[in-house]
């Protein structure tokens, strides 16, 4: 009977692990959602402006203050007995080193960031690259450069997830791009229990946590406004029915049954030598 049982719920399972099972098969799908992500407040965003004159840039870079800084003391080492390779593998390194700890703008609650001369901007509400059109021509139109090609990055999207994944974490994610699908395989995809027809992904719409309901076992999840995450989203897998019968129910039956199916055999046996015995006599 025990076998029967586990021989069932794994049918059951499987038959629920699918996605997209209403699409054919190399049928194409147009995608209509958009992960063009709005800043808010407590976003940390990379700034990074770029000319054709390099020392003209300079103080609108963080990381540049510390590059020509660093520069400065290369400059000074006395590199004679280094091989060329050496050092230029030794200004890559350091290079690679300072950009790393670049600290970002961080969006303050008034939605607003102190940028080096242009002073406070307000960013909230703003997409990356329209932030970096707004800053490109601030610079332009204050005379300061002529060629400006601002990158705006965001170094803190994240993501959490949680429920019936096999991973269940916080992902930090590098960029802004980024879909449901691919948040879910970063987290070792769903678990056998996990329902698929009604994932809900948290979203905060000005301050209000709203939650929105997706389907991966149909093709509308590409209409979904929720395909595309955004940062802080979080992503909610439900337990199917069997998982949620399964905790109402001691998880340590299968030991006891197994436990009781023995007792019952020794005293069966015991009976049956008794009777034996007791014929003899």
């Amino acid at each position: 009977v025990a076998i029967l049982m586990v021989l069932l719920q794994s049918c059951t399972s499987a038959r629920e692990m699918a996605y997209i099972t209403d699409a054919e098969r190399d049928s194409a799908q147009q995608i209509l959602s958009t992960y063009a992500n709005s800043i808010h407040p407590g976003d940390q965003l990379y700034i990074y402006v770029y000319s054709e004159t390099p020392e003209s840039v300079i103080p609108f870079n963080q990381e540049t203050h510390t590059l020509v800084a660093e520069t400065n003391r290369l400059n000074n080492v006395d590199t004679t007995h280094m091989a060329v390779r050496q050092v230029q593998e030794t200004a890559t390194q350091n290079y690679l080193n300072l950009s790393r700890s670049v600290p970002g703008y961080l969006v303050d609650e008034a939605g607003t960031i102190i940028f080096p001369i242009l002073g406070k901007l307000t960013v909230s509400g703003l997409t990356y690259d329209s932030l970096a059109h707004v800053i490109e021509q601030c610079l332009i139109q204050e005379g300061y450069l002529k060629d400006p090609l601002v990158t705006v990055i965001p170094m803190n999207f994240r993501v959490s997830v949680m429920g019936e994944v096999n991973r269940p974490q916080e992902l930090h994610i590098t960029g802004e791009r980024l879909t449901i699908l691919e948040a879910l395989a970063m987290c070792g995809d769903l678990t056998l229990y996990g329902q698929r027809e009604n994932i809900t992904v948290v979203r905060s719409k000005k301050g209000i946590a709203t939650p929105i309901t997706i389907d991966l076992t149909k093709k509308t999840i590409f209409n979904s406004e929720v395909y595309y995450l955004q940062s802080n989203d979080i992503i909610y897998v439900e337990p199917n029915k069997q998982k949620k019968r399964s905790a109402q129910v001691d998880e340590n039956w299968p030991k006891y049954a197994s436990f009781g199916f023995s007792l019952a055999v020794a005293i069966y046996t015991i009976g049956q030598a008794n009777t034996v015995l007791w014929r003899r006599l």
